[in-house]
């Protein structure tokens, strides 16, 4: 469980990235995000990784309590996997290497320049078995589709053993096949390990189906918070600003 109590962030320029909020995230639930680009969606990901900075408000983690100092910060981000729209592999690695990377932040920097153990680096073909890919795991990532790369993100944020996972626009390059392929994953990993998912989307059709709960944002504030049953057009419609998607 992860909750933010009255959390805003206001950037350096006075620009307003996300209003006051307060929104609790829990163990085994899917949420999208929703809204136009620019709505604050990328701000709330960002603030649930403390990877942006806190102007008002606070932040509860289930184990570490409040995140209120730079150590339980640390051990917060090392809990929580990131999965991003253009993967963030490194090219010239395998795929097993690229997962080991999940990794590195659980042990010490000399340690790191040496080969991880070996309980490790079963953990790391275990995370790519997981994700349909150990047949691939020494092939180089530059080789592999955007779907496999994307999964071998996933596999990486598995390898953290991460007690929450966050996805930015995770299916926004891939095909519709490859995307839903994405997203049952995720759902499926969210289910199995108990731990609460967080991705923002653009596919409203996508949100509903994948979704426990929708939380939409326009202009940095949430503007819906529910279920993706209540959902309705003219919601899409202030959520998006266009009559298209309300059809």
């Amino acid at each position: 469980m992860l909750r933010l109590t009255q959390v805003s962030v206001t950037y350096p320029n006075g620009s307003i990235g996300l209003q006051p909020v307060s929104i609790t995230f829990f163990a085994g639930q899917v949420t999208v995000l929703l809204g136009q680009s620019g709505a604050g969606k990328s701000t709330l990901l960002r603030r649930l990784n403390c990877l942006n900075r806190l102007s008002s408000g606070t932040m509860e983690v289930d184990g570490l309590g409040e995140l209120s100092n730079p150590r339980i910060i640390r051990e917060h981000r090392r809990r929580t996997a990131m999965i991003f729209q253009q993967h963030q592999l490194i090219s010239r690695y395998n795929a097993f290497k690229n997962v080991l990377i999940g990794r590195v932040a659980f042990h010490g920097r000399i340690r790191g320049l040496f080969p991880l153990p070996r309980i490790e680096q079963r953990l790391a073909l275990e995370c790519l078995e997981r994700v349909g890919l150990v047949d691939k795991a020494f092939e180089r990532v530059d080789k592999l589709s955007g779907g496999e790369q994307q999964r071998v993100g996933i596999a990486r944020a598995l390898a953290q053993q991460p007690k929450i996972i966050l996805a930015d626009e995770p299916v926004a390059s891939l095909d519709p096949g490859t995307a839903n392929t994405i997203l049952s994953l995720l759902l499926s990993i969210c289910r199995e390990d108990k731990i609460p998912v967080v991705l923002s989307l653009h596919q409203p059709e996508l949100a509903k189906i994948y979704a426990d709960r929708i939380v939409a944002l326009s202009e940095g504030r949430v503007v819906f918070d529910g279920s993706p049953d209540m959902l309705c057009g003219d919601l899409l419609c202030e959520i998006y600003r266009c009559g298209a998607l309300a059809a």
